[in-house]
């Protein structure tokens, strides 16, 4: 429905773990990807953001970027959370409807649906329920993004659409247990625990959850097919269609990073939601499924942390 030939795309965060996987996955189209770092344009600036698109006049906006963490960062610094996003979101959707670009994918998160929602979760969830109160701030903004995608579309006829991938891994992943999702923070944990020989491992919670995951080489694939392909007001989950207990999770990663020692559980720090797996019905009708399996994502994505995230500090 959309030919990327000869057009212009800016990646919005094209430095984070999904915005450059997405311009890896542009290199094998037709097109030419428009970027900008942090220092060359701050998004949550409207001017900065609104001369950007002026001068560069991309024909599409994939909108990768924003301020991401775990259940710690979002619970430290809810504010950040909510304003950064928001912020951002707003800036860039603005300047492209009076930049006249029609074309715009807004990245969300899975965080969007209900803490009790169906399983697995299916677009209409949406607004059906509470928020999980740990990751609130930053639902509440990316479930703005999807209905400023709405709005340009119902108001003045944009073709924006929001696409919401679930739990994502990879090269270029956040590995500062500050700051990072469960998946880097277990790689990073379980090779800490192998090189000081520590007999076990803490993780926080029960590890009952369950929650899915997707290689962002995956998502990055979708997210150019659903570019190409799809156009409507609803937003599109985008996952593996698959979960599996955090637990089950430790003793997959402590298998691949070689680390034989117990793991332990701080019952003193919270689950968070107890499953979240989405539908992901809507995207297979379409014609897409995702490639790459979780163990075979895990053992390219700790032998880039070893190669990359690790090389700093050997001892971790």
């Amino acid at each position: 429905m959309y030919d990327l030939s000869n057009k212009k795309i800016w990646i919005a965060g094209h430095r984070g773990m999904v915005g450059s996987a997405v311009v890896r996955r542009l290199q094998s189209e037709d097109c030419s990807v428009i970027t900008a770092t942090q220092q060359e344009l701050n998004l949550k600036r409207q001017d900065e953001v609104e001369k950007f698109v002026q001068a560069n006049k991309p024909d599409a906006i994939i909108l990768a970027a924003a301020k991401v963490g775990g259940i710690l960062a979002n619970d430290s610094y809810p504010a950040e959370f909510l304003y950064d996003n928001l912020i951002i979101e707003a800036n860039i959707f603005e300047a492209a409807h009076r930049g006249g670009v029609d074309r715009l994918l807004f990245l969300g998160s899975s965080c969007i649906y209900p803490k009790l929602a169906p399983q697995p979760i299916p677009e209409e969830a949406l607004l059906t329920g509470s928020l999980e109160p740990t990751n609130e701030w930053y639902a509440i903004a990316k479930i703005a993004g999807i209905k400023l995608s709405e709005a340009y579309r119902k108001q003045f006829g944009r073709d924006y659409i929001s696409a919401m991938p679930t739990n994502l891994y990879g090269p270029g992943d956040n590995f500062d247990l500050n700051s990072s999702h469960v998946l880097p923070a277990l790689i990073r944990k379980a090779q800490a625990a192998k090189l000081r020989k520590q007999p076990h491992m803490m993780v926080w919670g029960t590890g009952t959850p369950r929650r899915e995951f997707l290689h962002v080489d995956d998502c990055a694939d979708a997210l150019v097919f659903l570019l190409k392909e799809y156009s409507g007001s609803q937003h599109v989950n985008v996952g593996s269609g698959m979960d599996l207990e955090i637990i089950e999770l430790t003793r997959l990663v402590c298998r691949i990073v070689g680390y034989e020692g117990e793991i332990i559980h701080d019952l003193s720090k919270p689950d968070g939601t107890p499953q979240k797996l989405m539908s992901n019905q809507k995207l297979h009708d379409m014609g897409w499924k995702p490639r790459i399996s979780l163990e075979d994502g895990i053992r390219s994505t700790y032998a880039w942390f070893l190669e990359f995230e690790n090389r700093s500090d050997p001892t971790v």
